[in-house]
């Protein structure tokens, strides 16, 4: 027994001696620039993005704006065809840019600055935590590692480096909530100097709400938030409304070019969604929204982050675990109950220990913007922000609610046992890398100025990028809410064309790569005889049908080594 406890003494000395090493400023100092490059290398382990979104419209859409099709085509990408593409342009230049894993480096370190950020608010309230008396607590290494944790949640992790974009907006949700703990004093006072600080947060939460639209309930919270600070009812509405007009600019900047090419084309800056407001006329006169998502009375709604953990497929398509939710909710629980008692016992006049302003604010944050999202979206991956910050908020609560040294244990244990409770994250879809990131053999084409591609099924937006920019796409499935002027616009657009006119349908045909075998060669050709007879039943409604003189022809296409063949065929009328 002596000679095994030797070294697994020695062990554990060199382990806490490492361990202490990250308590130092150079260690700070280096996760400054290691962590975007830790998620960097991170991403190109996970693969490349290969998620449905990306193959229905995160393609398309830059290549579209880029190729100016807004005019050419018709709705390729269902009705997310018309969502602002200034975001897609990150993921869609690094790939045109670049080879492949290094675009998909780049895109996982912008991802991982997240991490830089969470690090700077979680020292900073922290800091403001410890007592005045013991200023070297607490330790860099924890804000460093409840950082780290965040950046292992089910949201971020699985959108590692891909297309989606709620991992890219984080960035600006976080900036500018670190630029209020920053100037915190100015913000309170509310002068000249404050007043431009909130001006300069708005602006940086617009950037990402006009990138993603989903973000406006951050940036609602924010402002609702920012009326807690000291100074004053006059001053808090004054850095309030300073901040909202920031997150206007922020979205003029980032979407105004777009809202504006929407009205002038369609006549609904939004289009096709809220169009019951609108009432663009090539669109229906309805609202679009995925509210299947959301709870559903009023039992749900006071226990939704105990539900969606204990099934989280009311909330996300993939299988996701997530633990930290019901220990947050509990937490938060447990703190009103604190705050009852507390402000009872000022009322008796008796002292009650109370988290610093800055940590009170950021619980409030992460309250408001849960309640918006939770009434709004109840979409999982749109909590990517307050996922970051759910570590962080979860030893918040603990240091307010147990002795120091308890709830560094809790705290600490709970984030860890969730952490590794989640792992192995799903993912949204992936590849194996290639040098190019997207390959798409075409058919040739003499004049694609006079031809048209009509689409009967969703996602075939990726493959549109391969053909000549001229040729027009148009869809004529049910992925678009089109009023009856829609399908009069699809008939005038191929009369205008003239021809000829083809279909693009999906295919599971072998991949010519892989050995042949009769069976599965004979499942796909049943699979796509299966789609060309559920094609034939639409184009059968607009007057169409498959030429039976020249058939369909299979062609190569890949995302990264994943083989996506799409067939390719004639359409004449009936």
């Amino acid at each position: 027994m002596i000679m095994l406890s030797r070294p697994f003494n020695a062990l554990s000395a060199v382990a806490a001696r490492y361990w202490s090493l990250l308590d130092t400023q150079q260690a700070a100092r280096r996760a400054a620039w290691l962590l975007p490059l830790l998620f960097g290398l991170l991403s190109l382990a996970l693969g490349q993005d290969d998620n449905w979104d990306l193959r229905n419209y995160h393609l398309y859409n830059p290549y579209a704006l880029v190729n100016g099709k807004l005019g050419v085509d018709l709705a390729p990408g269902q009705w997310q065809s018309y969502f602002n593409p200034t975001l897609d342009l990150v993921y869609y230049g690094l790939m045109r840019a670049l080879p492949a894993p290094l675009g998909g480096f780049v895109m996982g370190a912008l991802h991982g600055l997240n991490a830089l950020l969470v690090l700077a608010i979680a020292r900073r309230l922290l800091a403001a935590a410890a007592p005045a008396a013991t200023p070297a607590t607490p330790a860099i290494r924890a804000p460093l590692l409840l950082a780290l944790a965040g950046c292992m949640g089910c949201a971020f992790f699985s959108q590692l480096g891909n297309s989606m974009g709620d991992n890219l907006t984080a960035l600006s949700v976080l900036g500018a909530l670190l630029l209020t703990l920053r100037h915190w004093q100015a913000l309170a006072q509310a002068q000249a100097r404050g007043l431009a600080l909130a001006l300069l947060a708005g602006l940086a939460m617009g950037v990402g709400t006009g990138l993603k639209l989903t973000n406006a309930t951050y940036a609602l919270a924010l402002c609702v938030a920012l009326l807690m600070l000291p100074g004053g009812w006059w001053r808090a509405v004054s850095r309030a409304f300073v901040f909202g007009a920031g997150v206007l600019a922020g979205i003029a900047l980032t979407a105004g070019h777009w809202y504006w090419r929407m009205w002038q084309q369609f006549g609904n800056p939004l289009f096709p969604q809220f169009n019951d407001i609108f009432h663009a006329p090539l669109a229906a006169p309805i609202g679009i929204g995925d509210t299947h998502w959301l709870p559903q009375g009023w039992t749900e709604k006071l226990l939704w982050p105990i539900i969606f953990a204990l099934h989280p497929e009311r909330v996300t398509e993939i299988r996701m675990r997530l633990l930290l939710w019901p220990l947050l909710y509990l937490g938060f629980v447990l703190l009103g109950v604190a705050a009852w008692r507390g402000w009872r016992a000022r009322r008796a006049g008796a002292g009650a220990a109370q988290l610093p302003p800055q940590a009170r604010f950021v619980l409030a944050f992460f309250v408001l913007s849960y309640l918006g999202w939770q009434a709004l979206f109840s979409i999982y991956r749109y909590l990517v922000p307050l996922e970051l910050l759910a570590p962080l908020v979860l030893w918040l609560l603990a240091h307010r609610l147990l002795a120091p040294l308890a709830a560094r244990r809790v705290a600490g244990g709970a984030v860890l046992l969730a952490v590794l409770l989640a792992l192995p994250t799903p993912h949204w879809g992936r590849a194996r890398w290639s040098a190019e990131a997207f390959r798409v053999q075409t058919p040739p084409m003499v004049h694609p100025e006079r031809s048209l591609v009509l689409t009967t099924q969703a996602p075939v937006g990726w493959y549109t990028a391969g053909f000549p920019a001229p040729l027009a796409f148009v869809s004529i499935s049910g992925g678009f809410p089109g009023s009856a002027l829609y399908d009069q616009r699809v008939a005038a657009m191929m009369a205008d064309r003239g021809g000829p006119f083809y279909v693009l349908l999906t295919s599971i045909q072998q991949d010519p790569a892989e050995k042949p075998r009769a069976e599965r060669r004979r499942q796909g050709e049943e699979a796509d005889a299966a789609v060309r007879a559920e094609a034939a039943v639409i184009l059968e409604r607009h007057g169409l049908m498959l030429d039976p003189a020249t058939g369909c022809r299979v062609y190569p296409a890949y995302i990264g080594r994943n083989y996506l063949p799409y067939q390719f065929c004639a359409v004449i009328r009936k």
